[in-house]
């Protein structure tokens, strides 16, 4: 969206969900619209804010604005990195390329698809996340999450976080009783719902019967929307049964869902796995980004918009690792011993030799463990995992396989308390 009046012009992807009361605020300020979307309202947030304008919105976004008389670039991204943004420096750094996934950036041609070895490193221990700016390629960056980038015409280059999240209890919070948190995560997650309805299109909701999806399900009802709800099963092999339907099932009928049951065939799978692979931003292990494929192509013959419950194990310490942090006091070690893949030594027996060269990963980690605002071990590693690998796996793995599809994906748990 071009803005010649302001000298502004923006490529975004996402969806701003307090849009409507940010653009009552700038019309009173004096600003005038020439549409109704969402999309303008960063325009004029950006005239009036400047790159702050980011602390006024809630939703998901990555976005590029150019200043018609400045030249200058802005690159923003959601506090949580729901939305991805890639980069690329070409031309001894006169040639700057972004885009939303890694594929578009090689595309172009001429960048550097040599393996980074820092990025391997986080690769083999971490389930395959690559944490922001490094992506498994050496020429090919990603802007990391809550972060505004500015490059000037002269090349000059600024960096700001504007948000960061913290795991420290307030006094009141240690007041509060079991029935106030229950009451508190009610009220959060109400609001997030509030939030995000938004859409001018129906929505739907990926159920798969388990709790996250559930509750989704179940607050929607509560605030009256119109719910289709989806959930795919696959071929029982032997005593393993492939679908959760009679969960689903139950969620379904209880709130009176308008229920589809997705029933995808082994066959079906080896044929769309090279479309799968295509489809991700970045390499990824996860196997059940089939699954997510075939849903997604499924899903968006019914509804353009579509939520799950991506997030709650970060959120609500679900995870089979975080018990034996509880009483933890030995962090970086005893999150290493639960989390990762493999230690350093036995990374260096399976890659090449040119790979090996410092224990990356105990670094990084170590060094978001030494950041304030988390004091105990579960804490520590909550928030890693909710602000690093979170982003770069179960939301982007989901993001990338209903994109694919053209269907917005919005989790619930991992961005209701922002």
């Amino acid at each position: 969206m071009v803005d010649a009046e302001l000298g502004l012009s923006l490529v975004f992807n996402g969806c701003i969900y307090n849009y409507q009361q940010l653009r009552d605020e700038l019309e009173e300020a004096g600003y005038s619209f020439f549409s109704t979307s969402d999309t303008e309202v960063i325009l004029k947030a950006f005239h009036r804010w400047g790159a702050r304008c980011v602390e006024h919105f809630n939703g998901m976004f990555a976005f590029a604005i150019l200043e018609r008389q400045s030249k200058r670039l802005t690159l923003a991204r959601d506090r949580l990195g729901i939305k991805p943004l890639y980069y690329s420096w070409q031309n001894q750094g006169k040639v700057l390329r972004f885009a939303s996934s890694l594929p578009a950036i090689l595309a172009a041609g001429s960048v550097d698809t040599s393996i980074d070895p820092e990025a391997l490193h986080y690769y083999m221990h971490f389930h395959s996340v690559v944490p922001a700016p490094h992506t498994i390629l050496s020429g090919v960056k990603k802007l990391p999450p809550a972060t505004v980038m500015q490059i000037e015409l002269d090349g000059k280059i600024s960096s700001t976080n504007y948000w960061s999240l913290s795991m420290e209890p307030s006094v009141e919070d240690a007041a509060l009783t079991e029935h106030d948190w229950k009451s508190r995560v009610h009220d959060a997650l109400r609001l997030a719902v509030e939030r995000r309805l938004v859409a001018d299109v129906p929505v739907g909701v990926l159920l798969s019967g388990g709790l996250d999806s559930s509750l989704i399900v179940g607050l929607l009802a509560e605030a009256k929307q119109k719910l289709s709800t989806f959930s795919i099963g696959f071929e029982s092999v032997g005593d393993e049964k492939g679908d959760e339907f009679q969960y689903s099932d139950i969620i379904a009928k209880h709130f009176k869902t308008d229920h589809h049951q997705i029933r995808v065939e082994t066959k079906s799978f080896l044929p769309n796995l090279a479309r799968t692979i295509a489809a991700q931003s970045e390499p990824m292990v996860s196997h059940d980004n089939i699954g997510f494929f075939l849903l997604s192509q499924e899903v968006k013959k019914h509804v353009k918009v579509v939520q799950s419950g991506q997030g709650a194990d970060e959120i609500f310490a679900g995870y089979r690792w975080y018990p034996p942090l509880m009483e933890s006091s030995d962090a970086l070690t005893d999150y290493k011993r639960v989390f990762f893949d493999r230690d350093h030594d036995d990374f260096a027996r399976l890659v090449h030799r040119e790979f090996v060269s410092e224990d990356f990963s105990t670094a990084f980690v170590k060094q978001h463990f030494n950041r304030t605002g988390a004091a105990r071990a579960v804490d520590k590693a909550l928030r890693l995992d909710s602000t690093v690998m979170l982003v770069d796996d179960p939301v982007k793995r989901v993001d990338n396989m209903t994109m694919a599809w053209g269907l917005k994906h919005v989790c619930r748990f991992w961005i209701m308390n922002l």
